[in-house]
């Protein structure tokens, strides 16, 4: 978890379920950027995470309207605002 001012960042796959968080910051190359772009995921949107799979596995998130299924790497990509 970082400290950016008074804001916490935490990663989508560290966040509990059942809790929404603002994205704050993106982490990988521009490919995975438009990748994240394309499901709606981007600086500024909030999204809620449904659920997680034990041991590393996948991340159900809601971004909008729609259920968007994210690999545990994937997911630790995706700081959000706490």
């Amino acid at each position: 978890m970082q400290k950016v001012g008074q804001l916490k960042h935490i990663s989508l796959a560290q966040m509990k379920e059942n809790r929404k968080g603002k994205v704050a910051e993106v982490l990988g190359g521009p490919g995975l950027q438009n990748k994240f772009m394309s499901m709606g995921i981007y600086k500024g949107r909030e999204i809620t995470k449904i659920s997680h799979f034990a041991m590393k596995g996948a991340v159900a998130i809601r971004v909008g309207r729609s259920v968007v299924a994210l690999g545990h790497g994937m997911a630790a990509k995706i700081m959000l605002e706490a």
